[in-house]
């Protein structure tokens, strides 16, 4: 058995915002600062954001740098294991990961003495948490906030999604891969508003239907 003697500060980190807030931005910057300092580093990502053909962290001003993809069943200790000589942990798209995986993660922080620091989004389009986001805000040593903003100027929580003509939807599985075209990043007061006039089109549509069966002959 591996045994560990730790006497570092080493952290577990989640850096959150909701989309367009920087966050893989952030990542790379941290990225390439450390990699001047000389410090060795592993960055990676779960394999189910399928946006980029390759494995790779890519931000949306498209600075980019490689990663190792990792799905729902690796076990991240392990792998913080095989990797012992980098000194930091960089996690892409952590929302994805599973509450074990965030918990092997705090393992590798508390006996190897890594640190690792974590970028992702709080919430889906529903306005509800992700389970790996869920699981960092109960354990994470340090959280702290990425912001951006809405179109009406007020700070950004919502990941909203919107279909072909602009529409906000709020049915669907939770986790649907997409960019600008499917999400935007909206205050909570122009998500309610989106909620409140979907609403009101619901009842209007059901209105007209009742309407169209009374009048058939």
């Amino acid at each position: 058995m591996l045994f560990y003697m730790v006497t570092n500060n080493s952290r577990l980190v989640f850096n959150y915002g909701s989309m367009s807030s920087g966050k893989s931005l952030n990542l790379l910057i941290k990225a390439h600062n450390l990699d001047e300092k000389g410090i060795p580093i592993l960055v990676i990502k779960p394999s189910i954001d399928t946006r980029e053909e390759a494995a790779v962290v890519r931000s949306r001003i498209g600075i980019e740098r490689p990663c190792i993809l990792v799905d729902k069943k690796m076990n991240l200790f392990n792998l913080a294991i095989k990797n012992r000589f980098c000194r930091i942990i960089l996690v892409d798209e952590c929302q994805f990961l599973t509450p074990q995986q965030v918990d092997q993660l705090a393992k590798v922080v508390d006996t190897i003495g890594i640190n690792v620091i974590c970028y992702g989004l709080r919430t889906d389009f529903k306005s509800r948490l992700f389970a790996g986001s869920k699981r960092l805000f109960e354990i994470a040593d340090s959280i702290e906030e990425l912001k951006s903003y809405c179109d009406c100027g007020k700070k950004a929580i919502i990941n909203a999604r919107f279909d072909s003509s602009g529409n906000m939807i709020v049915d669907g599985e939770q986790i649907v891969i997409g960019g600008d075209d499917t999400y935007r990043a909206i205050c909570r007061e122009c998500f309610f508003n989106n909620l409140n006039k979907l609403s009101i089109n619901n009842e209007t549509s059901n209105k007209e239907g009742d309407n169209d069966k009374e009048i058939q002959p």
